[in-house]
């Protein structure tokens, strides 16, 4: 049998070249490897901005702090915790640096492309630096509450006006942060009820100012914060909005076997913000459109389902006598 070896040369090189086409026929590939440098960058600008004080919510976090240890020298070492926030050694940056090395070093993690591209976009996003500031409002203004009222919330209407707006339970100080991943988890108890616990130096919220507080309750009657009602998309990994979404379907369920009625704890914005950035406002109708896809799939892959991280990953209207406009700025 004669050999044609200019025939299999030529059927060899075609393979080669459909081989080609195909590793660059994905987009999305394309544009992941484009946007990771700048996601990393960005992350790095935010990082610098925070420990060169060019954050302002941040430094209004050291100067609540300062205050507050003055005039409760009790709670010194939950204060030294939250001022960690007005720096790049804070929860939420952390979690943020989780998250851009997951897409780095676990891909597989990510269900497809357009999963861990989008990552990298709510990323970018969370890094802004106003973006930021307005996430750190809530530390800030549990800083605030923990003044007895003698500092002023920021980008908040006032505990009292908020509640009412929302016909919200109060949860006690702190309750900005129940829900955040950065500071605490959903656990499920003996009972079967999940409730909020703190991680870290944080459980001294509970012990200190509130009771313990259960999603059932949180869920239908919470109130205002920025993490749950503005910052929730970019400020969590796919696998935390997976298990909060599951979480909350799971309490619908609950009290519909029981002929009750629920309010989802994410099906609409509370009331309760005050001079909200034009930033965040933007970034408001992106996530909206996102949290619609993520809530009827999961952004990881199978493989996460079966994985725990341990890793802790990571509004505003005018109110001139519930704001901090006349509170004086500093570096």
């Amino acid at each position: 049998m004669k050999f044609n070896f200019n025939k299999q040369l030529s059927h060899f090189s075609a393979a080669i070249v459909l081989l080609l086409l195909s590793a660059c026929s994905d987009p999305l590939k394309e544009q992941i490897n484009k946007q990771l440098p700048i996601s990393e960058q960005r992350v790095q600008e935010l990082a610098n901005a925070l420990d060169n004080n060019q954050v302002r919510n941040a430094n209004l976090i050291n100067q609540y702090a300062e205050k507050v240890t003055v005039k409760k020298p009790s709670l010194s070492a939950l204060v030294a915790e939250f001022k960690k926030d007005a720096t790049s050694q804070g929860p939420m940056f952390k979690a943020l640096e989780d998250r851009l090395n997951t897409v780095k070093n676990q891909p597989s993690m990510f269900a497809n492309n357009q999963a861990i591209y989008d990552e990298l976009l709510n990323i970018y996003q969370a890094a802004d630096p106003i973006l930021y500031s307005d996430a750190l409002s809530d530390p800030l203004n549990v800083l605030a509450d923990m003044s007895d009222g003698e500092l002023p919330r920021v980008n908040s209407l006032s505990k009292s006006q908020s509640q009412r707006a929302n016909n919200a339970q109060d949860f006690g100080t702190g309750e900005q942060l129940i829900g955040n991943p950065s500071y605490g988890h959903w656990q499920t108890g003996s009972n079967g009820m999940s409730f909020w616990a703190w991680y870290g130096m944080y459980s001294m919220m509970g012990d200190l100012f509130g009771r313990r507080t259960y999603y059932n309750d949180w869920g239908r009657s919470r109130n205002y914060s920025y993490y749950n009602d503005y910052g929730r998309t970019r400020y969590s990994s796919p696998s935390q909005l997976k298990n909060q979404n599951k979480l909350d379907t799971r309490a619908s369920k609950s009290f519909e076997n029981k002929g009750k009625k629920y309010t989802s704890a994410y099906s609409k914005n509370r009331a309760g913000s005050s001079s909200l950035s034009s930033q965040s406002k933007t970034a408001q109708t992106s996530a909206n459109r996102f949290r619609t896809k993520s809530n009827n799939k999961s952004t990881y892959g199978s493989k996460s389902s079966s994985s725990k991280s341990k890793s802790k990953n990571a509004s505003f209207r005018n109110s001139s006598s519930n704001t901090s406009r006349g509170f004086r700025r500093g570096k």
